[in-house]
């Protein structure tokens, strides 16, 4: 009996050295169930998906697309490109098992995928979104969104609940955009709570993930209606391609972006898509790498002497450093920090880093 226990007890250690990412490396190499080759335009056999080049695919009689029967063009069947490709789809149903969600629609950028959710919106709705939030999507609120669009924007600090709710009042309010890291001050939100006063207003929630990538957190599970990612960073993980996806599990909103993707044209290729679907493949390694690098420099820089202060969520000293506990499975690997002086200093630092890209 005591040996069977020790050994027991020696398989468990076994176990947890083979795999201990959650079991998430077999849905981001399998997706979510074995491949069946017959059934996934994949006659061949090839272990890489392959990529196909095709703009136009052949129709058995016109009007009627080719292989409608396979799974990676969604009962669509392909025709053309920009409407439907087996590589894309196959990304894209790797993409959905990754964020644990029934879609994924993908685009040739981040960007590309913002504008997707929010040409969902109609002339003179309002949208609520994080007042630290990426530039670019700040940039194009501001300057394209609310001029073009006639749609407001209201920028707001999601912590100071009270003004959260007063604006939660306008009837006109229909998406709530949130970041979760933000980018570049790593706010924190809490997505569970923002999710039910969304929905208690007749009001989306969408939540930028990118900064913990699919496999730190899993907006969809606390409550999101649509969750956006940059694929551009973690998830290809190589700075060889630049992609945007929206997952989510809801038909309604899944087939709105279907239709934007086709009728704006903003689709990745399928050389991108194969390569960020390579990289999808390593997101668990990598990540986990990433965030122990990311907790050595933050506990370093934060007894810096040259070094005001450290914002990193694995940190105690992070404000929302309880939530993070309870919201994600990891801190992630972005660190804001500050340099003692002014923009000299930090000029200098930055200047005399010699072991990253600036």
């Amino acid at each position: 009996m005591v040996v069977d226990e020790e050994l027991d007890k020696c398989l468990s250690q076994a176990m947890w050295d083979a795999d201990p990412y959650r079991g998430l490396g077999t849905t981001y190499l399998h997706g979510d169930k074995p491949v069946n080759d017959t059934e996934t335009g994949n006659p061949t056999g090839a272990v890489v998906f392959p990529i196909s080049l095709a703009t136009t695919f052949r129709q058995s009689q016109p009007g009627l697309a080719t292989a409608k029967d396979d799974p990676n063009s969604f009962g669509i069947g392909y025709e053309y490109s920009r409407t439907g490709n087996p590589t894309r789809g196959a990304f894209e149903r790797a993409m959905a098992a990754a964020e644990k969600a029934k879609h994924c629609v993908a685009f040739s950028s981040g960007s590309a995928a913002t504008a997707a959710v929010v040409h969902m919106l109609n002339h003179g709705e309002t949208i609520i979104c994080i007042d630290d939030v990426y530039g670019g999507t700040q940039r194009y609120f501001r300057k394209i969104v609310n001029p073009s669009m006639n749609i407001q924007i209201k920028f707001l600090d999601f912590q100071d609940e009270k003004e959260l709710k007063s604006q939660m009042k306008n009837p006109e309010t229909k998406l709530m955009w949130l970041e979760t890291p933000t980018n570049p001050t790593l706010k924190i939100s809490d997505i569970s709570s923002l999710s039910k006063l969304a929905h208690d207003r007749n009001c989306l929630l969408a939540v930028d993930s990118t900064f913990c990538s699919p496999y730190f957190q899993s907006p969809l599970e606390l409550g999101a209606d649509l969750v956006v990612h940059s694929v551009t960073k973690y998830i290809n993980g190589h700075s060889d391609v630049v992609m945007g996806v929206v997952c989510t599990n809801d038909d309604g909103l899944y087939r709105k972006l279907r239709f934007n993707q086709n009728g704006i044209g903003a689709v990745p290729s399928p050389f991108d898509c194969f390569l960020a679907h390579r990289g999808l493949k390593t997101l668990h390694v990598r990540m986990e790498a990433s965030a122990r690098n990311a907790m050595a420099i933050a506990l370093f820089l934060e007894k810096h002497d040259a070094v005001d202060r450290v914002t990193y969520p694995g940190l105690p000293s992070h404000p929302q450093h309880e939530l993070a506990k309870k919201q994600q499975h990891g801190f992630g690997a972005m660190i804001t920090f500050y340099c003692m002086g002014q923009r000299k200093e930090s000029a200098l630092f930055l200047q005399n880093v010699s072991h990253s890209s600036l």
